[in-house]
């Protein structure tokens, strides 16, 4: 499914339960709320809470993550915004800005890349 497919099918599925009416503040609200469920997950799985079962920490970070974008799609609806071509938009934006050659970021000397 391409994003603004699914985008489309938000929109849809919000209209026929008058989902569509959310004032765009809350939308964001509710965004930024899933958001710390993300952080959270996160915290679990880098180790700095300790919890013995970590792939149930995987798996709630996929549903957090997904809920994240959802409100954030939700909010780009609200205010007429393709976020598929909004995407594309960065995309070109950051490939202009960062090349293989100078990728913008790089460890110091010493440090892992992934942490």
């Amino acid at each position: 499914m391409e994003i603004a497919d699914y985008q489309q099918w938000l929109r849809a599925w919000d209209e026929a339960r008058k989902l569509d009416k959310a004032d765009p503040g809350l939308t964001l609200i509710h965004a930024m709320e899933e958001l710390g469920e993300v952080a959270r997950e996160v915290l679990f799985l880098k180790g700095y809470k300790k919890d013995a079962m970590p792939e149930e920490h995987r798996q709630s970070l996929a549903r957090e993550l997904a809920d994240t974008i959802v409100f954030l799609f939700k909010l780009a609806y609200q205010f007429d915004i393709d976020i598929q071509e909004a995407m594309l938009q960065l995309q070109t934006r950051v490939d202009a800005r960062f090349s293989e050659e100078n990728p913008g970021w790089q460890p110091k000397p010493g440090e892992e890349e992934n942490p």
